[in-house]
């Protein structure tokens, strides 16, 4: 359940014999199959709303003291030409990975929000009708001050059978976030863990390579965050999360993961490079900052791809110097040679004319 404004497909997990709730909550419509098609497909949407109808909110967001209850109510709109009796639930929420509200899949325990909220089991809703339904939050004397996420839903029950004959149990569920903060004193927080770095190079030497940075951030508060920053290596910053993509909500405890790309980066053996992330508290209070986390972290960026166009520019240089040495070795053993064999033909010359003196001033 990304939000009560998007779209949701048929969200469903399978298990033998076994019905298994999905783990994220699609804001709604979605559809299912009912008893392997013979029902005809069954699409339905939930909605926040007040005792007579959907009030445009995404969400439920609520303040509440400890030992308070406040009542809500959730519309559930059957979009299908059957009549349906849908599962009612509620359970602790979470943000994905991906950074994507989900709340838990029904054979995990709810331990904190989701055991705050009370709705009746089940109701049944005509074909194209909608159904109201109320549904109450109470806080515990004890609660933890701060933030607190749960999620309700509507579940259709179906059942599909495996290729190997046997009978799978299929719950697709549509629900939306209920968002609770304890009154008491807040205290924002976040931390930064497990910083590394790595760096993928381009073999075109004439090219740069492109550095990650690596790095979790933890919320250590008790105030829902939102969590952006910026990585900087080499003089280069990239911001995060991009524009293009979804806000990242973290709720206490939650821990995630960021792998942030910067492009156009020498490799210059160690390029220093640093990573800020500022959180801002969500709800009351949004936009509040929080102390920023910091962290320092150099790449190492090897110049394989330089070096070997280094020593292949350093062996034409050393081929071409050493063949003009060879050849002005060569052209000197020539010369030496011509000399050589001047030396010994002018010698042969010279014996040759003694030879014939001494010939000449004989007596005949």
């Amino acid at each position: 359940m990304a939000s009560a404004t998007s779209g949701g497909a048929v969200r469903a997990a399978l298990l033998a014999a076994v019905s298994l709730p999905l783990m994220a909550v699609p804001a709604g419509p979605a559809a299912a199959q009912s008893n392997g098609g013979d029902a005809g497909t069954v699409t339905w949407s939930v909605r926040p709303a007040d005792d007579s109808g959907e009030d445009g909110r995404a969400w439920v967001e609520q303040e509440l003291d400890p030992g308070e209850t406040a009542t809500e109510h959730m519309a559930i709109h059957n979009l299908s030409d059957q009549e349906v009796t849908f599962r009612l639930s509620a359970a602790d929420g979470y943000f994905g990975d991906n950074g994507r509200f989900g709340m838990l899949p029904s054979d995990q325990p709810s331990v904190d929000a989701g055991l705050w909220i009370e709705v009746q089991d089940e109701v049944t809703v005509g074909p194209d009708e909608t159904a109201v339904v109320p549904f109450t939050t109470t806080v515990p004397e004890n609660a933890t001050p701060g933030d607190h996420a749960a999620g309700v839903a509507a579940s259709v029950l179906s059942q599909q059978v495996g290729s190997d004959g046997a009978t799978i149990g299929v719950e697709s569920r549509v629900g939306f976030r209920v968002m609770t903060r304890v009154t008491g004193e807040l205290a924002p927080a976040a931390a930064l863990e497990a910083v590394a770095s790595s760096y993928d190079l381009s073999w075109n030497p004439l090219a740069p390579g492109v550095a990650q940075v690596t790095f979790d951030v933890v919320n250590t508060g008790n105030t829902r965050l939102t969590v952006t920053g910026a990585v900087t290596v080499g003089g280069r910053e990239v911001a995060f999360p991009r524009a293009d993509e979804i806000d990242q909500e973290l709720l206490p405890g939650e821990q995630r993961t960021f792998t942030v790309a910067v492009e156009d980066v020498w490799p210059l053996v160690f390029v220093p490079a640093s990573l800020e992330v500022t959180p801002a508290v969500v709800g009351d209070g949004d936009g509040t900052s929080v102390d920023a986390a910091t962290a320092d972290v150099g790449v190492w960026a090897v110049p394989f791809p330089q070096l070997i166009a280094l020593a292949g520019v350093a062996l034409l240089v050393w081929s071409g110097l050493w063949g003009r040495r060879r050849s002005r070795v060569r052209l000197e053993e020539k010369l030496a040679q011509a000399r050589a064999e001047g030396r010994r033909a002018a010698a042969e010359e010279h014996a040759d004319r003694a030879v014939e003196a001494d010939t000449a001033e004989s007596p005949g």
